[in-house]
């Protein structure tokens, strides 16, 4: 069981920087492939960006080059560097562990707005 905490969402300006926190409960967590998903308004969850346990990267096309995804695997925390925020960034933003071995798991956290307006 796995159990997972967001922080560090909140408002902020079109062009301005967040920074997102998920720090995860339990052990293995190195098993885990960790990802933002973000849900904008209305809209569908939608993969952000996912960082494996040997930290491999995926980023979504309309993220790239703005946001980064890094770990750190003694503390069993995963981060999200937002940069260059636009107004469809606005979202809840949730963080997500998912395991294929030794079973095949997955888990999310309860979610953190984020909203950029000017």
């Amino acid at each position: 069981q796995v159990q997972l905490v967001e922080s560090g969402g909140g408002l902020v300006q079109p062009g301005g920087s967040l920074r997102l926190s998920c720090v995860a409960s339990g052990t293995s967590f190195t098993l885990y492939t960790m990802g933002w998903y973000r849900q904008p308004p209305g809209k569908e969850r939608e993969l952000v960006a996912t960082i494996t346990g040997g930290g491999t990267t995926n980023f979504a096309d309309s993220v790239k080059g703005r946001f980064t995804i890094s770990r750190d695997n003694v503390k069993k925390t995963v981060d999200l560097q937002m940069n260059s925020l636009k107004p469809e960034d606005t979202a809840v933003y949730y963080c997500k562990a998912a395991r294929t071995w030794p079973s095949r798991n997955s888990y999310w956290g309860q979610g953190t707005q984020v909203t950029v307006s000017s």
